[in-house]
């Protein structure tokens, strides 16, 4: 076997997703294993330099994972500049991602990025515009997709279980605390438009792709938007007022006829197996699925209930459906991203969830936002590059 070292900037480490599944459950994981066999007698060994802000911050992370200290930078310019960089990834705050990756593109750096890819359509499309241009390629964080229940439901979709899909049903969030008596589970920077937040910017990219995957593109949506909390407390202890949206409420026309119905709060509390759940009906059979576990329901097994308000149930409904099997391994979701978009970047092997599919992601949320604002329904357009 030949090792292939391939170093890859990494902007954002310091935050929980940056640090926590792209650097200790990915790239570290990669490592751990003994790196990314390519099949051709080549194994990458992925090596991060940890790129930020806060010096401090990044160079407790490094002595924390054993890696020297020359793989630390707050200078991200100078980090671009080096030719030994392969890759750059980014899991910064949305307001500070669009101007980083364009100079990693000019640097002609390969980009792989969390979402959303810019606060605007205009800007996500310049962005996979310019990366297409230099001959860069680019990967944008899809994971939902990956998971192990969005996986099996997967599996019934390809072999055709559902007949014709009629909706999709999803329900996602839970209880965000406000920060005074309770710490927030979240950054308070989410709850303030000014900087980019909101559960819409947030939700609706990830809403996009796990559509237009596994049920077909979103050709229009309507969307309403609340903030049901108007004052949280920051970081600091500190009351602030809450100016973007924390629940959205979507409905979604799909290519194909099906219409799925999401909604997405950080102001909910779970009575669900999960923290989200898609069930999908079609005319041939039901499906749940969440982040790990998927249950599914057949014509043939379904039940005939009759509305009677006078009696109790005569049903355990969720009794009534078939758990379905792992069928195989399933490993950590940012993980097997990582190591598809570094096996297309370094083996060819083919890839689509590029700067393109994030534009797409951004582009729903716009619209989503917009047509909360105009209470109207609003036509999805295709875009390419």
């Amino acid at each position: 076997m030949t090792r292939k070292t391939v170093r890859i900037a990494m902007n954002g480490v310091t935050g929980r997703m940056g640090y926590r599944q792209h650097l200790v459950r990915s790239i570290l994981a990669i490592r751990e294993q003994g790196g990314l066999d390519l099949g051709d007698g080549t194994v990458l060994w992925p090596e991060p330099v940890l790129v930020g802000r806060r010096e401090p911050a990044l160079r407790e992370i490094a002595d924390r994972h054993g890696l020297p200290a020359g793989h630390v930078s707050t200078d991200l310019a100078a980090v671009l500049a080096d030719p030994t960089i392969d890759i750059y990834f980014d899991a910064q705050v949305t307001s500070a991602r669009e101007g980083a990756i364009r100079l990693a593109v000019a640097a002609g750096k390969h980009v792989y990025t969390e979402k959303p890819t810019a606060t605007g359509l205009a800007g996500a499309l310049e962005l996979a515009r310019l990366a297409h241009a230099r001959g860069v390629r680019s990967g944008v964080v899809q994971d939902k997709i990956f998971l192990p229940g969005l996986l099996k439901l997967k599996r019934l979709v390809d072999g055709g279980f559902f007949g014709r899909i009629l909706s999709v049903r999803g329900e996602f969030g839970y209880w965000v605390f406000e920060g005074d008596w309770q710490p927030g589970q979240r950054p308070s920077w989410n709850y303030r438009a000014q900087d980019g937040g909101g559960i819409v910017v947030d939700m609706f990219p990830h809403w996009e792709y796990v559509l237009h995957e596994l049920f077909g593109r979103v050709t229009s949506v309507q969307a309403l938007t609340a903030t049901h909390v108007p004052q949280r407390w920051d970081e600091n202890g500190k009351p602030y007022d809450a100016t973007a949206d924390d629940a959205a409420y979507g409905i979604f026309e799909l290519d194909g006829g099906a219409v799925a119905q999401i909604n997405s709060s950080w102001a909910v509390r779970v009575n669900r197996d999960e923290l989200v759940e898609f069930q999908v009906d079609g005319t041939e059979g039901s499906a749940v699925a969440g982040l790990r576990n998927c249950r599914a329901q057949h014509r043939s097994a379904t039940p005939k209930p009759v509305w009677n308000p006078d009696i109790p149930a005569t049903y355990a409904f969720r009794e009534q459906w078939q758990e379905i099997p792992d069928n195989t391994d399933f490993d950590n979701g940012f993980k097997a991203q990582w190591e598809l978009f570094l096996k297309h970047v370094y083996a060819d092997a083919p890839y689509h969830w590029d700067l393109l599919a994030g534009a797409r992601g951004v582009q729903l949320a716009e619209l989503g936002l917009k047509s909360s604002a105009q209470g109207r329904r609003i036509d999805v357009p295709e875009i390419s590059l």
